[in-house]
């Protein structure tokens, strides 16, 4: 930092970190009822595949059914059809990671180490294990937050070091090493600057500082003084300082004075009752003080045991009568093997920081991440290049009302080593909420408690949940990126989804349907729904069965097979293009063809009716001469089973 060297840096001590991996599994349930029919889905795409019907969609089904269920060494026959099968097709890395998983379940490690090779490939060279992965294309997600501050000096810089920022009584509480008054300046000899004593000065409009003055006498000292954090009544206050009190200096074992955090109260409009906190040490530092806006909780920087990097990001209870709790570490979403430190906290439940841990731009960068109902953090966002530059940026703080506040640099074109910096923020980052609801794709009835997961592009765990009373489910999610949903369910199959999620803020909407396992059915149902099928097709203006009808047949078939006494009504409908003698006639021949197949393939003809309905019962308003979209169009061209007896 332009040959000077902040509080921070003392706060070193040796790289450790643990990594943590989960394997989920889930079990279905088989639940009997009576005077229904059960449709085994699952078993139904077995026995058409045993014929020798081949879909990529199918395997997939297949293997998944037996890999969520951890039934790998069944998961390999159907994944080793998928990938036999899908030779030019782009499957997800995550086939390639489960279908090596499931080798390994019987003992063919080497084919399982040459396709987990073939995963790493496709994923970017990223494994499971790995905490930290590198996002070679985060310079373009710092661009797509750039551009949201209009940024200046802000007006109170000298050409000494300037910095870390704290709102107190309508006044901007900092750090400066500018003259100290004193008849000879005390410098350190680590910077080569006098050290650094808090000032504080009037804010105007726009937040705009006035001339600075010193601070309160009873805080400043001979040595460094920083980063206060005030409580809401501005009774209390919490500062940096050296490892210094009552005129006597403490050392480590080896003879360095750290720093430390302490507290001080307002008596008589004066600043008394110095004391260290209960968790400072005299063999690590802590500094940086940031409190939760109940201030109930102290946020701060320290390399005491348990931290993950050279310095991490720490949080202690501040208990109702004063005393604190055991520090907590916030963990690896937050920390770094790098540096963490200056936190802030605002009333919008967000934490910024600086690190040179997270991907930036160079030096320390700023950073933000949201700080969920149960204490989590979201993933950490860079704040973007107008705050953050190629050098040191640090100390951010903001009012969430005006979204105004003030940061601190090294940047060039400063004024001094470091300088404090206003801003307003005109954008804020941007937001996607990831929301739908969980239906069942027969009844179409909401599904609660579904276990919803959310994954990234490479299949690794975000977050899990469950869908609410009314089936609805909500995620937070970073814009531009891709993710999959997972939704599980007993007695329903499995479900994955790509989505992707808009540049821009807003909400991003993702219903999801799930298919029973056992497809329950009785008298005037269409069996079709069971497996999906909304249209038995045909090549254009022809009757014959095609190749994918044939497949949705077989599992129609297979159903009759399994259930000899049910009976079926077969309906064709068509849009309403055409004439409508045309479309009658056409729809009719195509509920020929396809009970003329079933029949052909074993099905008692009594078992059997049918009739083309061509374009009588459309199931919206895309009648003649109405203007509708394809899609629209698509809704009246169906088929449809509708079981007339059990």
């Amino acid at each position: 930092m332009k040959n000077i060297i902040l509080l921070y840096i003392t706060i070193v001590s040796v790289f450790s970190f643990n990594i943590y991996s989960q394997k989920a599994r889930i079990t279905a349930a088989d639940k009997k009822y009576d005077n229904y029919a059960y449709v085994d889905a699952i078993k139904t795409y077995e026995r058409v595949a045993e014929k020798g019907y081949k879909s990529i969609d199918m395997f997939k089904k297949l293997g998944n059914a037996y890999y969520f269920n951890g039934e790998l060494d069944k998961a390999v026959k159907w994944y080793g059809e998928l990938f036999a099968m899908a030779v030019d097709t782009d499957l997800d890395s995550e086939y390639y990671y489960r279908y090596a998983q499931s080798l390994r379940s019987i003992g063919q490690n080497d084919k399982a180490d040459e396709m987990l090779q073939k995963f790493i490939q496709k994923s970017g060279n990223d494994s499971r294990g790995k905490l930290f992965q590198e996002n070679p294309n985060y310079l373009e997600a710092i661009k797509a937050n750039s551009g949201r501050y209009q940024v200046e000096n802000a007006g109170i810089n000298s050409k000494y070091s300037d910095y870390g920022t704290a709102i107190y009584s309508n006044k901007i509480v900092f750090a400066s090493a500018r003259d100290t008054g004193s008849l000879g300046h005390r410098t350190n000899s680590w910077t080569g600057q006098p050290f650094t004593n808090l000032y504080t000065a009037d804010l105007g409009d726009n937040m705009a500082p006035g001339a600075p003055n010193k601070f309160d006498k009873n805080i400043n000292s001979k040595f460094h003084e920083a980063s206060p954090v005030f409580t809401a009544d501005g009774n209390t206050m919490y500062f940096t300082r050296n490892n210094y009190l009552d005129g006597k200096k403490g050392k480590d074992g080896n003879d360095i004075t750290l720093i430390k955090i302490y507290k001080a109260s307002l008596v008589d409009d004066k600043w008394s009752n110095v004391t260290e906190l209960p968790f400072d040490s005299d063999n690590y530092s802590t500094a940086h003080p940031a409190l939760s806006p109940d201030g109930k909780i102290l946020y701060f920087a320290s390399d005491m045991p348990g931290t993950l990097g050279q310095s991490d990001l720490f949080k202690v209870v501040i208990n109702a009568d004063g005393t604190f709790g055991t520090p907590q570490n916030l963990g690896n979403t937050i920390n770094t093997e790098g540096k963490e430190t200056f936190p802030f906290v605002n009333d919008e439940n967000e934490i910024y920081f600086a690190s040179d841990g997270h991907p930036g731009l160079g030096g320390l960068d700023v950073f933000v991440s949201k700080i969920n109902a149960d204490g989590a953090f979201s993933k950490v966002k860079n704040v973007g290049a107008d705050v953050n530059s190629p050098k040191d940026d640090f100390a951010y703080l903001i009012d969430t009302k005006s979204r105004r506040g003030f940061f601190s640099s090294n940047r060039d074109g400063g004024q001094g080593y470091d300088d404090i910096y206003k801003f307003l923020e005109t954008t804020r980052l941007c937001e996607q909420l990831l929301y739908g609801e969980i239906t069942d794709l027969v009844t179409k009835e909401l599904i609660p408690d579904a276990k919803i997961s959310l994954y990234d592009s490479q299949f690794n765990l975000i977050k899990s949940s469950v869908s609410d009373s009314k089936g609805n489910y909500t995620f937070e999610v970073e814009c531009g990126k891709t993710y999959n949903i997972r939704a599980e369910k007993p007695e329903y199959t499995t479900k994955e989804q790509k989505v992707v999620i808009a540049e821009t803020n807003g909400k991003t909407y993702l219903p999801i349907t799930l298919e029973k396992v056992k497809c329950k059915v009785t008298i005037g149902d269409d069996l079709g729904k069971c497996f999906g099928i909304k249209m038995i097709y045909f090549d254009f203006d022809k009757s014959n069965i095609r190749e994918e009808a044939a497949l949705d047949l077989e599992k129609i078939l297979d159903v009759l097979n399994q259930n000899p006494t049910m009976k079926l009504d077969i309906r064709s409908h068509t849009d309403s293009r055409g004439t409508f003698k045309y479309n009658e006639a056409l729809s009719e021949r195509r509920v020929k063809s396809t009970t003329e197949w079933l029949i052909k393939n074993g099905v008692n003809s009594d078992r059997l009716t049918g009739r083309g309905y061509g374009e009588n019962q459309l199931v919206n308003k895309c009648s003649d001469n109405v203007t509708c979209t394809e899609e629209e169009h698509q809704l009246n061209r169906r088929s449809e089973f509708i079981i007339t007896a059990l």
